[in-house]
């Protein structure tokens, strides 16, 4: 039967599926149409559509949107608040921000409504020392409350819990005894780290998704089970890690942007393994378009994410830019007569006019069609799609009548928006942070992203452009890739001077140990356990930290020289008559999978360049339509060369090679586009 590994990645508008047996040398890649009310069933219909039998799979990773889309579209639980007396509003107060940066518009809504936000007395001064104690009597009022109220979830939040939890763990204790459920997200289990608004959010969200994420991971482990799964279902974690869907279910939050992370963590090990470490990795699926830099093989993390105004989320995550700009997304005109496209998307259903499921809104993905660089007869997951002239009918309809165009070009002023947009959120991660383009490569991935890659890479000055064997399966093989990992964080607030080493090191053998059960526990096949160990410092006066790896025994010494000299590279200055203050304390557990050799993506030997060519067709470049050759990618053998204009077609994804630029295909597959000059 094999020893098969399945990743799964939900998007909006597709359900992707990678199936791994390296030990034989197989792959299966299966692609079927998103199911947005209940993601499993979309799921499920990969696996039978795969021709695997389910008990054939060792292992089975699922990236998933459900928290994410909860949060976006504020479709997550009833639910509600217990904190300490006078800090009820924190997560409205916030930050003093404002949704829009000109002028006083704009409103925002916590994610727990204000009714439910109750008080209690209880209060720990910023060392833990007990000010006030808990009143048990007033926790029960205050749940009694809550339960009346319509609340299906719990958070309980107290004042300076990341350095006494004790309150929080007996107010968690009287919960159990009368709340109806299980859902009860106590902070300091959820975060144990200093800022009570981002502690707070963190928590908040994590008790607004988690009925949501439990009942969707309990079912689809219910039709696994039934369907013979022998093994345990793993869930994509934001930080490129993975836990059981156990654990997910407990600490939904963790699952939020899992399916990104999967791509950004793939797009690093495959530009590792091909020659490219420095990479700009660009999923443009049919909602989104995610950004992420890679430098040396890693994309970078952020300790804090914000998923919507006013909502940071306070877990490590791969630092990902994301604009609502798709294949799916929907071109209109404004009430300005100006054409703006996104971040609106028709999503999977109806989807875009072309796939014939009721779409009535021009899209990108139509906007390619009218173009010719999209064929009409194979689009991905779509039969009986709608002929190419209802959908020129439709553009010209809603957007080139207002604007004077005809179809075709209307279209190519679609596409121009778009990529407009594409290039200002790369831009956002490389120069708007000190990085030059032209020193990476261009990742894109997605199904939309290599349609677009060309012209974006020429936009920006970047000279490479790598497109992976299965672009629009990218982020499922991220999560075939990703590692059992576990996080935990623990603020001190000290001077470094004064800490003592015996104490930090008592506190990362506690996470250590903790990482490492918790990883047995879930019973995924591993080859071992890694543990790395960072902290937080800042200088007194400061308020934005920075992060440096730890050796243990730990050394203060030794992490303040690591501080300077993160602080010399980062500013060119030197504060050594500054006091260092360690903030906090990291800990993260691996649990290392086997990892997989791309080469198993190769081309199968013995194929040429006449059995890979189909033909030609016109495709529209530039304002002019020229002869455009077509070849399809299964069939391309080790070093073919390729010569711009063409077209590279696959299940899951087309690769548009514009005008003046040439590729090649590599030993692991991959195709490797030298952007070239645009001609004249």
């Amino acid at each position: 039967m094999g020893q098969w590994q399945a990743g799964v990645d939900v998007g909006g508008t597709f359900t992707d599926l990678l199936f791994v047996d390296e030990g034989e040398r197989q792959f299966r890649v299966t692609k079927v149409p998103s199911t947005p009310d209940d993601q499993s069933r979309g799921m499920m219909a990969g696996i039978r559509d795969s021709g695997l039998a389910t008990e054939a799979l060792i292992s089975l990773v699922h990236g998933t949107t459900v928290g994410t889309n909860a949060i976006l579209e504020r479709k997550g639980v009833v639910c509600g608040l217990i904190t300490t007396v006078g800090f009820r509003d924190v997560l409205e107060l916030g930050r003093r921000t404002r949704p829009y940066g000109y002028g006083m518009i704009g409103s925002f809504e916590a994610v727990i409504p204000r009714q439910l936000r109750v008080e209690v007395p209880e209060r720990l001064d910023a060392s833990g020392n007990v000010l006030t104690p808990l009143d048990d009597e007033a926790v029960r009022r205050a749940i009694r409350q809550l339960i009346a109220g319509g609340a299906e979830a719990l958070v309980i939040s107290f004042l300076h819990s990341y350095v006494n939890p004790a309150h929080e763990l007996r107010a968690a204790e009287i919960a159990r005894e009368l709340w109806p459920n299980p859902y009860i997200s106590v902070g300091s289990d959820i975060l144990r780290e200093v800022r009570e608004f981002e502690r707070g959010t963190t928590a908040a969200i994590n008790g607004y998704i988690q009925p949501i994420m439990a009942r969707y991971l309990g079912r689809l482990q219910k039709e696994l089970k039934l369907a013979r799964f022998p093994s345990e279902l793993l869930v994509m974690q934001g930080n490129g890690g993975t836990m059981s869907g156990r654990v997910a279910a407990d600490y939904a939050v963790q699952t939020v942007m899992s399916g990104p992370a999967a791509g950004a963590l793939a797009a690093a090990r495959i530009g590792e393994q091909s020659g490219h470490p420095n990479l700009i990795g660009c999923d443009m699926g049919g909602t989104s378009f995610d950004v992420t830099l890679i430098r040396g093989g890693e994309p970078a993390l952020s300790a804090e994410k914000d998923i919507a105004y006013g909502v940071p989320i306070r877990v490590p995550m791969i630092d990902i830019h994301t604009i609502g700009a798709g294949g799916g997304s929907i071109a209109r005109i404004s009430k300005a007569g100006i054409l703006q496209v996104g971040p609106d998307s028709a999503g999977a259903n109806p989807g875009p006019i072309c796939y014939g499921r009721g779409g009535t809104e021009p899209t990108v993905t139509d906007a390619n069609l009218v173009l010719g660089k999209l064929d009409p007869t194979a689009l991905p997951g779509v039969a009986g799609g709608v002929p190419i002239e209802a959908v020129k009918a439709a553009i010209v309809e809603r957007i080139g009548a207002p604007l004077g165009l005809d179809a075709v070009q209307a279209a190519a002023a679609i596409i121009t928006i778009a990529s407009n947009h594409l290039a200002s959120a790369i831009r956002l991660v490389s120069i708007e942070k000190g990085y030059d383009p032209r020193d990476f490569a261009l990742f894109p991935f997605g199904g939309a992203g290599p349609l677009h890659a060309v012209a974006l890479a020429r936009e920006l000055g970047v000279p490479t452009v790598l497109v992976p064997r299965f672009p629009g399966l990218t982020s499922a093989l991220g999560c075939v890739l990703a590692d059992l990992r576990h996080d935990f964080v623990r603020t001190l607030n000290q001077p470094l001077k004064s800490v003592d080493p015996a104490m930090v090191d008592r506190l990362y053998g506690e996470y250590e140990a903790e990482g490492r059960a918790l990883i047995e526990a879930e019973g995924v096949p591993i080859e071992r356990i890694d543990t790395i160990y960072e902290a937080d410092l800042l200088y007194r006066g400061q308020s934005h930290v920075m992060r440096v790896a730890v050796e243990r025994p730990f050394d203060p010494a030794a992490v303040l020289a690591s501080l300077e000299a993160r602080y010399r590279e980062r500013f060119d200055i030197e504060l050594t008559e500054m006091t260092a203050i360690l903030s906090n304390l990291r800990t993260a557990s691996f649990g290392r999978r086997s990892r997989v050799d791309f080469s198993i993506f190769a081309p199968r030997p013995g194929g040429t360049m006449a059995e890979a060519r189909r033909g030609a067709r016109p495709v529209y470049f530039a304002g002019k339509w020229l002869d455009t050759a077509l070849y399809s990618r299964d069939a391309l053998p080790v070093g073919a060369k390729i010569d711009g204009p063409a077209i590279v077609s696959q299940l899951d994804t087309t690769i548009l090679i514009d005008p003046g630029a040439s590729a090649v295909v590599d030993p692991l597959g991959n195709i490797v586009i030298t952007v070239g000059e645009q001609p004249v």
